[in-house]
Order: structure tokens, then sequence, then C-alpha cells
């Protein structure tokens, strides 16, 4: 089902050639302040297209990413005719972002979202010893590796994937918990979880091997502990071309050669 979009707002990272677009689009449609619009147009990469959606969480503004980067996974082609037309015929996807709450040797509790991936990584030369827990009850009594991620489908086609993770369909109620260079168990792959189900990562030996947790571009050093669970009040829209959805790149991504 169509609809009107009558006020937009551009947003642009910093580079030259999204800046550039920022302003021959404004001449050609207006530009209004965020506060005030319809929908967002981000003009940028994925980097900046999820700096967009963590700017406007819970705004219920959708967003609307055009590819002014490099890869532009989670943006549509960069076309300057018929905006109106394509933001109005546009498919919305709602995006659960992940609640990370990691607990630092400090005693002291930091919360942050993830719209793609909430992870613990190693700090120092030495492989992280984790302990990974599912609602509470422990699963696998001890992770030897680099890091283990949570990621949402959003996030699956990102670090997830290049540490061999699944891909996840977007509106699929799943989370992928996948492991980052695990040396014991040499065999353990990861495991598809319910997205209303909590991660509780453990760090074992903790001051002799530090680890750090990570929500998108937000990072805590020195963790003891981290909850990764959907969160239950945040949520973010995006909107992509029918002709360029997210089911169509998945597919693309999962017969790629």
């Amino acid at each position: 089902m169509s609809r009107s979009f009558h006020s937009i707002a551009f947003v642009a990272s910093e580079t030259d050639a999204a800046q550039e677009a920022a302003h021959r689009l404004a001449a050609l449609y207006g530009n209004v302040a965020t506060d005030c619009a319809d929908v967002i147009v981000a003009l940028g990469g994925d980097g900046f297209m999820l700096q967009t959606l963590h700017r406007f969480i819970d705004t219920a503004q959708p967003i609307y990413g055009m590819n002014k980067g490099t890869v532009g996974f989670l943006m549509n082609p960069y076309r300057e005719a018929g905006l109106r037309e394509r933001l109005a015929a546009a498919v919305e996807n709602v995006i659960h972002p992940l609640e990370m709450i990691a607990l630092d040797t400090d005693g002291i509790e930091h919360r942050s979202l993830a719209i793609n991936e909430a992870s613990i990584f190693r700090q120092s030369f030495q492989a992280a010893r984790l302990q990974i827990s599912i609602d509470d009850k422990v699963r696998l009594e001890e992770l030897v590796c680099d890091g283990v991620l949570v990621a949402t489908p959003t996030g699956s086609t990102a670090y997830n994937l290049s540490a061999q993770g699944p891909i996840l369909p977007i509106d699929a109620p799943l989370l992928a918990l996948t492991p980052v260079s695990p040396f014991r168990p040499r065999r353990w792959r990861g495991a598809l979880l319910r997205n209303h189900q909590q991660v509780t990562i453990t760090a074992l030996e903790y001051e002799k091997r530090p680890v750090n947790a990570v929500a998108d571009a937000t990072e805590v050093k020195s963790v003891v502990k981290v909850q990764i669970r959907e969160s239950g009040s945040d949520v973010c829209y995006i909107l992509f071309d029918q002709d360029h959805s997210w089911d169509e790149r998945i597919l693309i991504e999962q017969f790629r050669y």
C-alpha cells in the first residue's frame, strides 16, 4: 500500500559525494528539519545508515537510505529522479535492536543498543575464556576464542557473515549466536536462537584474559559479564525499494560464489 511523504529531511555523511548529493536533492524536493519530517533520507554507506537508525530510534520516522558509500547493503541505489514515487512505493521493515547490558570490573553497568550485533572480544594477545548461558541456563561451560557475537537479522550479513554465521531473513524471529575464531571446542559453530531468548556471556579469568564488549559502535572495556536480548521497547523503521528488497538481497548473498 503506497503512502505519501510530504516532508523529507536529508541527512548525509561527511564525504564530499554525500554532501553534494544532499544539496542536489534538497534543491529538488525541499529539506525540512529532521524533527518535522515524515521521512528521513540518509545519504552515505552502511556505517552512516547505522548511525542514522540509532539517531532516530523510537521517533517512528522511517529511514530510507541511498548509497553514497562503499558496500551499501542497507541502502537503496542512488537516483535523483522520482524520489517521492520511490518513497511512496517502498517496503517498510521494522527493526527491533538488541539491548546489551555490560558489567565492567568496577561493578558499573553499561546499557547500549545494537542494530547489527552485540559482541565480546579478547582485549589482549591471550584468547578469551567465556561461558555462555541461554535464559540463565549454562549451555557452554567454556568457549576459548577471540570472541562471540549475537547478531540480529539486519546484522547477519555484516560481521556475523564474515565470522561464518548464518544469514537471516529480516523478518525472521531469530538471533544468530556466532563464535569468532573458536579454539575450543573446535567444532562448535554457534547456534540459532529465538528472538525472545536472553544470552549471558561470562568472562572466565577476566583479570588474566580481559575482554571488551561492543554494541555496534559503542565499546565497553574490561567487562565481567554481558547480557544480550532483543529490546522490548525500542524500535526503528527502514524502507527498501520494492525491486531492491531485503529478501532479494538475502537470496543473492546466499547464492553468491
